[in-house]
């Protein structure tokens, strides 16, 4: 389960352009809290704890825990931009989340055991469809990323949602039909050795027309 982050944060006095800027060249970026039945809340936070929160890669299936005069609101980061240049955060949203909420996240997958499978043993390859998963998890139950262990399967396998065992209090917000999220398959190596043997044996294969001018000429000589 992700572990609850914790974020000071201050109140923002003005909104707009402007304001926004200035608050960057101090090393603040601004924020927004929304949801829960609230009005939105206009807040900025320390950029260097942004930044260091956004490098632990689970930042955004994280519960974040906004410090605001003296309180502390359960959050879940819902989008953050990016400078198109510097690549700085220049804004974050958060989701207020009340007590027993449910949220949409995305969970990273993570495949383990490759050792064990045959068809990966034998060169094949294993073609990722989904790196995450889209989940509906209870707000203090999110997990940091979803194991898909790989022992046993072979070129041509699939590993489909159904075959998934997701961690209590998580289902797969996708439920009208049963996607799939790897394969095993062949080498592309193989495949071309394949395409190679095709052609030597068609090469090989010499029309009779051709076999009897041939057959023509030897007799003459």
């Amino acid at each position: 389960m992700s572990e609850a982050l914790t974020l000071p944060a201050e109140t923002r006095d003005r909104a707009g352009k402007g304001a926004s800027r200035a608050l960057r060249r101090e090393g603040r970026v601004p924020a927004v809290i929304y949801g829960g039945k609230e009005a939105p809340a206009t807040i900025h936070v320390e950029e260097r704890l942004l930044v260091k929160q956004l490098g632990t890669g689970h930042f955004m299936n994280s519960i974040v825990e906004i410090e605001l005069g003296g309180k502390k609101l359960r959050t879940l980061p819902k989008d953050v931009a990016f400078h198109p240049v510097t690549d700085r955060p220049t804004h974050v949203d958060f989701l207020r989340l009340a007590k027993g909420a449910k949220v949409d996240v995305a969970v990273p997958v993570v495949f383990v055991n490759e050792e064990a499978s045959p068809g990966l043993k034998k060169g094949g390859v294993l073609n990722v469809v989904r790196h995450e998963l889209e989940l509906v998890c209870e707000a203090d139950k999110i997990p940091n990323e979803i194991e898909i262990d790989v022992t046993g399967l072979e070129v041509g396998d699939a590993i489909h949602i159904s075959h998934i065992t997701l961690p209590e209090g998580s289902e797969s917000a996708i439920t009208d039909r049963d996607f799939t999220i790897a394969t095993v398959v062949a080498p592309s190596a193989l495949k071309r050795a394949e395409a190679a043997e095709g052609e030597e044996a068609a090469a090989d294969a010499v029309p009779a027309s051709e076999q009897s001018d041939e057959e023509e000429e030897a007799g003459e000589e």
